[in-house]
């Protein structure tokens, strides 16, 4: 009877499984063309927005945000000109690790301006770039003449920023969080705090705008820090185009989000969205910008975001500025004659000229790629000692691995197996269970698999003990190990790890058991498996009783990069916050 009463139960959940699991299909990358979400209600819209946020800010390295040094501003070199002034700044945004740019004034008048932090794109000679599609320098005396205080400061690696090198960062720095994306978002962070310090600047009237790579820092800057006002993200939010540089992507970054979302984290704020016919902004009117004006208008304030396309290639070119230059006298300075606005001509200065570090010697105490990264990891344990909070721990936890607790889980019988599957996730557990009369089960994961799992000396002493026994084969193990196409660019921008899946596939059979009115679950993790069913139970809500011996895995990066490699797994605490979460539960 309790049988018959099992499969009916089964029946009740059953679903066709999916054919293939979609974490191997369904390979996201840069060029994916995604579809926007839509949300029915404010309340829906701004739990997912706080979602994205830590999503945003755990990917870039800064969940929690490291602590602030002092800012120690040099401001020199200035030039007048009739109307406005260019002075070389540069400030420390790490311990010895120093921002560059130059900061636009006007002069003639007084009081305190609105401020605009204009990062740039992958232009040639990046904030110093002066070209028909480009130019920072005519961008900032524009605005400087119109009554801004504008600060172009560099990419990493760009022009006088160049104590590391605008690349990609390996490994042992993924897991610690450490990429050029959350160096430059953290950079742009700083700027606001260094605009906000000057006595002639408004600190609540600050704007964004940026190209390309500079759009990316933008509408990722207003997406984690409300103290921008006003943007406009040029010629890069796209539903077809998610950014092609280091700087533009970290691991879990977009896991099963996209630029158009993470721009609307601006909402509802004033933004104007800037676009071409020749590059992948090139259907914003008809797709992109709908998408995020459906946002806005759940605030009720559809009027408050506004786009503009131009018939030219990739740019921040003379018309793509004025728009933004409109866009900003209508709303920031309330100038009636904004319709009217056109860039003026500028007088070119000489490049060494605004050269931050020209002829000058960088700080005595900066520091190279090496120190960084030995610093980075330094303050990123204090930090996580300093934390004391299970819960706090448990979400960094979370957001590192991607893991989520399954409300349902969805099964369907193939043979003398089952299948484990979230609803709408399309991916798929194959399973052995072995239901026994008993409310408390036994959850075994081997690397080998289901039949290991079940074979093992800890499978066969749960069966002979007579208690419900669940053995998985976890991601890409057992019958589950099938082709996953790895090769695209950004891979883990996208995609979860191989690790990070099977902790996944864990507490999907958990919450496979859970629902079954299993009260108690002993969790044996085998071998590798041990470290997966660790943090899987550090994960789980409801207490486990585990039994997952380390044997030689203590927690070093040496040990994460060769038996659990997941990004920004020691960033949020590593094994120690897992056995923290678990010595407290």
């Amino acid at each position: 009877m309790r049988k018959i009463a099992f499969w009916i139960l089964m029946a009740a959940f059953a679903i066709a499984a999916p054919a293939e699991d979609r974490r191997n299909t369904g390979i996201m990358h840069t060029n994916t063309r995604f579809q926007a979400r839509s949300y029915a209600s404010l309340p829906e819209w701004q739990q997912r927005a706080e979602h994205l946020r830590k999503q945003i800010l755990s990917a870039a390295g800064l969940m929690p945000l490291p602590g602030k040094c002092p800012l120690n501003p040099q401001i020199f070199g200035r030039i007048e000109n009739k109307d406005y002034s260019i002075e070389k700044v540069y400030i420390q945004t790490l311990p010895g690790f120093y921002l560059a740019g130059n900061l636009y004034r006007p002069l003639g008048r007084s009081g305190k301006f609105p401020a605009v932090a204009a990062p740039h794109g992958h232009a040639t000679y990046g904030r110093l770039e002066d070209g028909p599609l480009f130019s920072v320098p005519r961008r900032g005396v524009n605005m400087a003449r119109m009554g801004y205080v504008m600060f172009g400061y560099d990419m990493i690696g760009y022009n006088d920023t160049v104590q590391i090198p605008h690349a990609a960062t390996g490994p042992r720095e993924q897991l610690w969080g450490l990429g050029l994306l959350g160096l430059q978002t953290w950079n742009s962070i700083r700027v606001l705090d260094f605009l906000q310090s000057l006595p002639d600047v408004d600190p609540a009237q600050i704007a964004v705008t940026g190209e390309s790579g500079g759009g990316t820092q933008t509408f990722l800057l207003c997406a984690v820090d409300d103290r921008p006002k006003f943007s406009s993200p040029v010629n890069m939010i796209s539903l077809i185009m998610q950014g092609g540089s280091a700087c533009e992507n970290a691991p879990n970054l977009r896991v099963g989000t996209n630029n158009v979302e993470i721009a609307s984290l601006m909402a509802p704020r004033p933004m104007l969205m800037v676009a071409a016919t020749g590059d992948w902004t090139k259907n914003t009117p008809q797709e992109e910008y709908p998408a995020v004006k459906a946002i806005y208008e759940l605030y009720g304030k559809g009027d408050q975001v506004e786009t503009v396309q131009f018939d030219a290639p990739h740019n921040y070119n003379q018309q793509s500025r004025e728009a933004v230059y409109r866009f900003f006298a209508r709303r920031i300075l309330n100038r009636p004659d904004w319709a009217e606005i056109k860039e003026k001509s500028i007088r070119q200065e000489k490049l060494q000229d605004l050269m931050v570090f020209h002829g000058r010697a960088l700080p005595a105490d900066a520091i190279g790629y090496d120190r960084l990264v030995e610093q980075w990891i330094a303050a990123a344990r204090r930090q996580n000692e300093e934390t004391g909070d299970p819960r706090v721990l448990r979400e960094r936890l979370f957001y590192s691995i991607g893991a989520r607790l399954p409300v349902q889980v969805e099964t369907v019988s193939e043979g003398e197996r089952l299948v484990l599957s979230r609803p709408g996730e399309g991916d798929r557990v194959p399973a052995l269970w072995m239901p026994k009369p008993g409310t408390t089960a036994v959850l075994v994961v081997h690397p080998g698999g289901a039949v290991a799992a079940r074979d093992s000396a800890a499978g066969r002493k749960a069966l002979a003990e007579g208690r419900p026994v669940l053995a998985i084969d976890a991601f890409q193990t057992g019958s589950a190990v099938a082709p996953r196409d790895r090769s695209q660019g950004f891979f883990l921008t996208f995609n979860r790890s191989d690790d990070a899946n099977r902790v996944q596939d864990i507490l999907t059979a958990v919450a496979f058991l859970r629902q079954q009115g299993i009260r108690e679950i002993r969790l044996v993790g085998l071998e590798k498996a041990a470290v997966w069913a660790t943090f899987a139970a550090a994960l789980s809500e409801a207490p486990l009783v585990l039994e997952a011996p380390l044997g030689g895995f203590r927690g070093t990066d040496d040990d994460f990069l060769r038996d659990f490699f997941v990004p920004g797994i020691q960033r949020a605490g590593g094994l120690a916050a897992a056995q923290r979460i678990l010595a407290g539960n």
